[in-house]
């Protein structure tokens, strides 16, 4: 069973939150200020934060431009999720993963499928790993936010979670660039 184990030292992450929007600005940004409540309150670090328009080029960019970055090791995104012709996000996304975390979106489906029901065949969340980055494609609503951070980031985020976490394999994520 999953757990927090005492004995060891929390590790904070630098996190960075990516917010989605044709329409919003950061005073608007509900999801966006939920995420970095959550984060900060856990003991994380807020490593940068955006707002990009719904252009898959410009999500795209972001997210390698921050990937690049070595101050930031986990990037969150809100909003584009959906069904519409300008949700773009998950396209994006794929656009710059390495390699995609299935179950992050599988196991957010179930969370919300207790919540709001089939409404959750509607959310197109995803995760993946790029340039030994975490991304994450989080829908635009602040519930959204809190339930995949509250039900599944606080606990892989931290580095005391059992039986695993995605913290302790952060330094092997680019093995494989590393390589001869």
């Amino acid at each position: 069973m999953s757990r927090i184990d005492e004995t060891k030292d929390f590790i904070p992450v630098r996190i960075a939150v990516l917010t989605v929007s044709d329409t919003r600005s950061l005073a608007e940004d509900k999801s966006g200020d939920t995420l970095v409540d959550r984060l900060t309150s856990a003991g994380h670090l807020l490593a940068a934060r955006d707002i990009v328009q719904d252009e898959r080029d410009k999500i795209a960019g972001k997210l390698r431009e921050w990937c690049a970055n070595p101050a930031i090791d986990v990037i969150l995104t809100t909003g584009g999720t959906g069904l519409t012709g300008r949700d773009v996000t998950v396209e994006a996304h794929r656009d710059v993963y390495e390699k995609e975390i299935e179950a992050f979106g599988t196991v957010f489906t179930m969370i919300s499928m207790a919540k709001i029901g089939t409404s959750a065949v509607q959310s197109r969340a995803c995760g993946g790993v790029a340039q030994g980055t975490y991304l994450f494609a989080l829908p635009g609503s602040p519930g959204a936010c809190r339930d995949a951070w509250d039900e599944i980031l606080k606990f892989q985020l931290d580095f005391r979670h059992r039986p695993c976490n995605f913290v302790e394999i952060m330094p092997r994520l680019d093995e494989h660039l590393r390589r001869k």
